[in-house]
């Protein structure tokens, strides 16, 4: 850490002198959509500890148990912890999952809206175990006054760093090296060099002969095109988060029984709608009830009205995108980014278009104006992200010219 001064994040700790800070365990928390992002959040927290090495700090990770089995977009956690001596780390390590965090990295925001984890145990805001001072840093395209419209507010001040950028989904087991990893690790060095400075990341990188300049270009570009904002005591949304009651095993029959259903039927404890990072909404006016999307849909989340309409069931939408891919008429189903659905929640749309047309399809069009996602499937493993942050993905080979 010599010859470097620390950043305003870094001087918010609690106010405690920044040597006093150095000399602590600190744990960094990457919060992703499972399968999708399994393997970015690893390479993040592998260079967490590999970074902290070349000051001779100590570092693991571990990955919370109770995410598992990972399932395709559902949120899930992994921290890397690293401490100047192998006691302190330890004590660290010592815990279920670590109760305070400097730093909470959040991989796609839709995650913004709270965190629940798989089955049972309920919804968590997204910085709930960030400490006074922590760092939540972000991958997005929106403004820190969005993005705060979701994130609840905090009796003390904190730091929100938005990296541009969309998130990064490698595809079912696959990992797509798309240099989100590197601009991640470089937001982190610019805003918490108490984690690890650019320099020592790049020791890494540069030492890793899997990894070449590109690599270095993007770790550079994440370190330059991040931003800070200081979001004071009480700033964010009003949360209604209940602390989490565990249940005895007597009522955990969700996690020991699955219970049959009838046909037509769904169970009501496998609700999956916390996977979903984007959802489908269908132009009731232009659909021609050919059924292909209730056929298509891995989750069986459309139902069926006497009309013979096919409107969808948000509890059940992990928002996969099948639908509007093998939907024959052109954006009769548009997928918008799930963050535009805040005040709407899981809410049934139908009733609004058959009650209001007009107003149905006005609300819609806003909707996907806003929050229109381009989706082609999570199948394109050759794509690099853009360096400067840009919405447009470029290929690969382009980048590298």
């Amino acid at each position: 850490m010599a010859g470097r001064e620390p950043g305003a994040a870094a001087e918010a700790l609690e106010g405690r002198a920044s040597t006093e800070v150095l000399e602590e365990a600190k744990s960094v928390e990457f919060t992703y959509r499972g399968i999708f992002q399994k393997t970015l959040a690893a390479n993040l927290c592998k260079h967490v500890v590999m970074a902290n090495r070349r000051r001779e700090w100590l570092g693991s990770t571990i990955q919370r148990y109770s995410d598992s089995p990972e399932r395709n977009g559902v949120p899930a956690k992994q921290f890397a912890v690293i401490a100047p001596d192998e006691e302190r780390l330890q004590e660290h390590l010592a815990k279920y999952e670590p109760g305070e965090l400097d730093v909470i990295t959040v991989l796609d925001d839709t995650l913004c809206d709270g965190v629940e984890s798989w089955a049972f145990y309920g919804r968590q805001p997204i910085n709930l175990r960030l400490r006074r001072g922590g760092t939540l840093i972000v991958v997005s395209h929106r403004s820190a006054e969005e993005l705060l419209r979701v994130i609840p507010r905090k009796p003390w001040p904190w730091t929100l760093a938005i990296l541009p950028g969309t998130p990064s989904m490698g595809g079912l087991w696959v990992y797509r090296d798309d240099g989100t990893d590197m601009r991640v690790l470089g937001a982190i060095a610019k805003v918490r060099p108490d984690i690890f400075e650019l320099e020592a990341v790049e020791e890494v990188v540069e030492e890793d002969e899997k990894l070449g300049d590109e690599h270095l270009e993007a770790l550079r570009s994440g370190y330059e095109e991040v931003r800070v904002y200081e979001v004071a005591s009480g700033e964010g949304k009003e949360d209604d988060y209940e602390p989490v009651r565990l249940p005895g095993y007597r009522e955990m029959r969700e996690a020991i029984i699955v219970e049959a259903c009838k046909p037509g039927e769904r169970n009501p404890d496998y609700k999956t709608s916390s996977d979903r990072t984007m959802r489908p909404l269908v132009d009731f006016d232009a659909c021609i009830k050919c059924r292909q999307c209730w056929l298509d849909c891995p989750d069986e989340a459309f139902d069926v009205t006497e009309e013979g309409y096919f409107p969808v069931n948000y509890d059940y939408c992990t928002g996969c995108g099948l639908c509007s891919q093998v939907c024959p008429v052109e954006d009769c189903i548009v997928m918008v980014n799930d963050l535009e659905f805040i005040e709407e929640g899981n809410q049934d749309v139908f009733p609004k278009w058959k009650e209001d047309p007009e107003g149905y399809r006005e609300w819609r069009e806003e909707k996907i104006a806003r929050g229109r996602v381009r989706h082609s499937g999570y199948f394109n493993t050759d794509v690099w992200a853009p360096v400067d942050g840009g919405t447009a993905e470029r290929s690969r080979e382009e980048e590298r010219g």
